[in-house]
């Protein structure tokens, strides 16, 4: 059944799609939950909705438009937010809004029939083309150089910024380059489990990895490992019963969560019984 099932071509790109995306979820996701960027992340997502809308209007790559536009929103919020005194969470609803907002827009103005967003806004990995695994490998290179080239300062920057600027180094660089590598993260994933839904898959194997490890390299490597089963899991799922690929992958990933989450409360249950025997 398996050899069957990987002699189609959109069944390799899917199983290729997913491993890229979980070693993406791994490495980015865990630096989102430590450094609490979970909503920045969310509103970098709904902006890049813009840029594909606009992509459909220009008539170019929708996924290179979504990919400026993230990048551009991902180094707006974070200058606007350090020279006004706006509340951050306020901006990134604001920025959230204009980018769904400005998509609708475009597609509403792009001649002809209009396109079918579903698939980046909901995911559909069944659908992802050669050219964006293309695109995807370039992409996830480019995240494993910049984190692991400088990994012990990426460390500090999220454990102990004061520390890494009395040594020094640039920490406001260091959180433009780390918006930025969100953004690339942010376009990996719109194919996979969509717009809506990929903030969940970037936080939610490194919130089940840090249930068991603190080592932020463990974290990293776990919640990569946990992304494959999730992913894999709800790709061969939706592919058998025919349903939406991006929702069934997120919920196979939080019923993974509850049941980590079970298995935790028993391991400590487990070990408070021996510490008092």
């Amino acid at each position: 059944m398996i050899e069957t099932l990987f002699s189609y071509s959109f069944i390799k790109n899917a199983f290729m799609a997913a491993i890229l995306s979980s070693v993406v979820c791994g490495i980015i996701g865990t630096i989102i939950v430590e450094k609490k960027l979970v909503s920045m992340s969310g509103g970098i997502a709904h902006v890049s909705f813009g840029g594909i809308g606009l992509g459909y209007l220009l008539g170019i790559e929708p996924i290179i438009g979504g990919l400026i536009f993230s990048i551009l929103a991902s180094i707006g919020i974070s200058n606007i937010n350090r020279k006004t005194n706006t509340n951050s969470d306020a901006l990134i609803g604001m920025f959230w809004s204009v980018g769904m907002a400005l998509g609708i827009l475009f597609i509403a103005l792009t001649p002809g029939y209009p396109p079918d967003m579903t698939s980046y806004l909901f995911g559909d990995i069944l659908t992802v083309s050669y050219v964006y695994i293309k695109i995807m490998i370039i992409l996830t290179g480019i995240i494993l150089i910049s984190i692991f080239s400088i990994f012990n300062y990426w460390k500090a920057y999220l454990f102990d910024e004061e520390y890494i600027k009395v040594l020094g180094i640039n920490t406001l660089f260091l959180e433009y380059f780390l918006f930025i590598l969100i953004a690339l993260s942010i376009v990996i994933l719109i194919k996979v489990v969509g717009i809506i839904l990929s903030i969940a898959l970037l936080t939610i194997p490194p919130a089940i990895a840090k249930l068991f490890t603190y080592n932020m390299k463990n974290i990293m490597l776990t919640s990569t490992l946990l992304g494959i089963v999730f992913n894999v899991t709800g790709l061969l799922i939706s592919y058998k019963y025919n349903i939406p690929s991006g929702a069934t992958i997120i919920l196979v990933s939080v019923i993974g969560y509850f049941l980590a989450l079970l298995l935790n409360k028993y391991i400590k249950y487990k070990n408070s019984l021996c510490a008092n025997v």
